[in-house]
This record gives C-alpha cells, structure tokens and sequence, in this order.
C-alpha cells in the first residue's frame, strides 16, 4: 500500500537532527512541521522572514497575518523572530541552513530538480527554491512518484526547466526512499505493501534496488 502525503512527511521527519535550522517548501514537505519527534529543537525558517514556525494552525488558532512562504497560516513557537526577505535569503546564501525539504515536478538521475515552471502554465514565481538548492548543505525532495498522467517523475533527464542541477541526494515518495548516486536512483527503502515491480513501472530513470532493501518504518 502507497504511502499517503502525511506518511511522507513522517518518514522525511526522520531525517531531522537537535539544533537543525529547517526549510520546508510548499506542498508535502510543509507537512514536516507536524511530525517533529516530541523532545527534539527545530528550528524552523520560511523564506518569507520568519524563524520558529510550529505546526499547522486548529481553526480557533488562525491567525491571517501570520503566513508562510506558500501563503499558509501557521503558528508560532516561542521565541520565534520575524524579519525582512534579504535577511532571510541571507540566512539561506550563507549556508545557515542544516536541511532543506522541496517539492517537485521532476528529478533526474543526475541530481537535477525541476520544481517552478511549466511552459504555457502561469506562476507566481520561482520562490526560493533556486536560491536553496544552489545553497543548502542537505536537500530531500517529497513528492509523489508520478504526475496526474500516470508518469514517472523520476527520470532520466528532466524535461521541464531546471531550478538546478546535480544538488539532490535523497527523495522520498508513497513507493519508497532513494538515495541518488552514481546516475542512478537506489532504493533503500520500500513502502509497506509495494512491490519492486510496482517501482521499476513507475521509475524512468536508472534504478537500482539496494541488496540491503528494507520496509520503511514510520
């Protein structure tokens, strides 16, 4: 059985360490916010200027004023600053960054991400997204595996335009984790109830299946 959007962002929360200053993009990895082991200090940063953000706000919570970059209400922690954009993307120029968690539309083999335009569609805009893969010391990508056609969005090359290249080492969808190496995506881990079958239909790029493969854990 596929992993859901919130099962992504359990398995992503993995990945994060005490002290960690932590991106999260628009979409799945926002789910992030809500998965941080009990105990553990995270600091959370949004490119729109604020440091501290806290999970995804109850409906007596909301707060309009208070956004994310994805225009998102969300709470604060204590302790938690606010400020201008050029502070914040200084914060991400200046590798102050420890994990960064996007979104995206396609990833090669290589590395390479496409994750802010689609020709012909109307955007607000590329964000940050280029600014943090050119800068982040450790970047996964959260998304799921195809696109609404039913195509493969781990790919041998990406068609769309690159928001950069050779930057991304960890992605995580509803079929499992990869680690990418070697022009290659390694499936470490599976999902519970997914064949590799079912990994090599929806896989384009090159995959190699770890001779260590396990079940992910959530």
């Amino acid at each position: 059985m596929a992993l859901t959007k919130e099962q992504i962002a359990q398995r992503i929360a993995r990945e994060l360490r005490d002290g960690f200053y932590v991106n999260l993009g628009i979409g799945i990895p926002t789910l992030v916010a809500n998965y941080i082991p009990p105990g553990m200090n995270v600091v959370l940063q949004s490119e729109n200027g604020l440091l501290g953000m806290g999970p995804f706000p109850l409906e007596h919570e909301v707060d309009p004023d208070i956004i994310n970059a994805g225009k998102q209400t969300i709470t604060t922690l204590p302790g938690s600053s606010f400020f201008d954009s050029a502070m914040s993307f200084g914060m991400i120029r200046s590798q102050r960054i420890d994990l960064t968690v996007l979104g995206a539309m396609e990833v090669s083999e290589e590395g390479d991400i496409a994750n802010w335009k689609i020709p012909g569609k109307m955007v607000k805009g590329m964000g940050g997204a280029m600014d943090l893969v050119a800068s982040a010391k450790n970047i996964v990508v959260a998304m799921m595996q195809t696109n609404p056609k039913g195509e493969s969005k781990l790919l041998p090359r990406c068609t769309l335009p690159l928001t950069g290249k050779r930057c991304i080492r960890k992605v995580v969808t509803e079929l499992g984790y990869y680690e990418i190496k070697d022009g290659a995506f390694h499936l470490i881990e599976i999902a519970p109830g997914v064949t590799v079958d079912e990994v090599k239909a929806k896989t384009a790029g090159k995959l190699v299946i770890s001779d260590s493969l396990r079940e992910m854990q959530l």
